[in-house]
């Protein structure tokens, strides 16, 4: 072969790596998955994968073909990309989400997007890890079972999984069983969600020495959100841009019946009305906002901070009327579209069903 065929030759391989054919069955070594794990963009920091559940590529890949597939649902239409879905920054742009026999749920899905560096899971925290959230799904009613027992609804869903070949192949090569259990699937589906990362966005570039990186709105908005006003970053701090605690910012608890959120779960009285917050990174491509999908855009989510919130007796501390310019709140709205980062749109959905 001469040169010219050398170099159409590694032309039409790397056309075909960077194609979504090149994700089927018989692929052996998936460049979604490299053995060393994810590459970290620019902002970001390691991942810290759990002691009974570290990363392989297998186990990764095989949690992205689950997390596609509607067969773990009871009858087989949903998945759990039906409310995480790509085209979607991994949420489903919707105020609430839809699940079997076209049920609506009471919450917005919260995107996947660097759950990675979160700790409790859910708007209201009830799953301790992504490996417990992943499992509450399949056993809800409402979302992906028509069965009304938990432990039922998981041995069904497995039952399902292990009459598909490729899967008791898979199980059997990641975890050393064909038997594999509901913790199997939800640690590899697990693995597969901490790879969904978002960094490399304008604001890492520009905070990197690029000054050209953001532009001069954005640059006046970063300074509101960091400022002594505004104080942004008091709850979105980090590299994921959350501290992952719980706040009450007045949403819905202004209707006669508010959902009241991390009481729920801790009965404690200060917890009620509060929620996760969430992380902003890609947030501009994450509408509408809130647990209850109130807020249909960016600028209405600034309008509520500014205005301080709704007032009830468990509103945060920090919420308080802000007194923003027309202008401070265009430039922090700008702001907002520079956390729009890179990473997570390498995993689409795969182009075969096991079988």
């Amino acid at each position: 072969m001469g040169q010219r065929g050398v170099a159409l030759l590694i032309i039409c391989l790397a056309s075909t790596i960077g194609s979504a054919n090149f994700f089927n069955s018989k692929s052996t070594a998936n460049p979604l998955f490299p053995g060393d794990g994810p590459k970290i963009p620019l902002g970001l920091v390691e991942i810290v994968w759990p002691d009974d559940n570290e990363y392989t590529p297998d186990k990764a890949e095989l949690g992205w073909l689950l997390f596609f597939d509607k067969r773990l649902s009871s009858d087989g239409s949903v998945s759990c990309a039906s409310c995480h879905a790509p085209d979607h920054a991994f949420g489903d742009g919707a105020p609430v989400s839809t699940g079997i026999g076209r049920q609506n749920g009471g919450r917005s899905a919260p995107t996947v997007i660097n759950r990675a560096y979160g700790l409790l899971q859910f708007w209201d925290g009830r799953a301790s890890s992504l490996e417990a959230q992943a499992k509450g799904p399949i056993a809800n009613p409402i979302e992906m079972t028509t069965e009304k027992d938990a432990a039922k609804a998981h041995a069904t869903c497995i039952e399902r999984l292990r009459e598909v070949k490729e899967y008791r192949k898979r199980f059997k090569s990641v975890f050393g069983t064909e038997d594999f259990t509901i913790d199997h699937v939800a640690k590899a589906i697990a693995t597969f969600e901490r790879m969904v990362i978002s960094g490399n966005s304008a604001y890492d570039k520009y905070k990197a020495g690029d000054k050209s990186a953001m532009s001069e709105n954005q640059v006046r908005g970063m300074k509101v959100f960091f400022s002594n006003n505004a104080r942004c970053d008091s709850c979105h701090d980090g590299a994921a841009f959350t501290t992952n605690q719980f706040a009450n910012i007045g949403i819905g608890m202004d209707k006669p019946n508010p959902d009241l959120g991390r009481y729920n779960v801790t009965k404690a009285e200060a917890d009620k009305g509060a929620f996760k917050t969430p992380g902003l990174r890609d947030i501009a491509r994450a509408a509408p906002y809130m647990h209850d999908g109130s807020l249909k855009t960016l600028e209405e989510v600034v309008e509520h901070y500014d205005k301080g919130g709704t007032k009830n007796p468990w509103l945060h501390q920090d919420i308080r009327p802000l007194k923003l310019t027309k202008g401070e709140k265009a430039d922090l709205v700008a702001f907002l579209h520079a956390l729009n980062g890179e990473g997570w749109q390498q995993f689409k959905a795969p182009t075969y069903t096991p079988k």
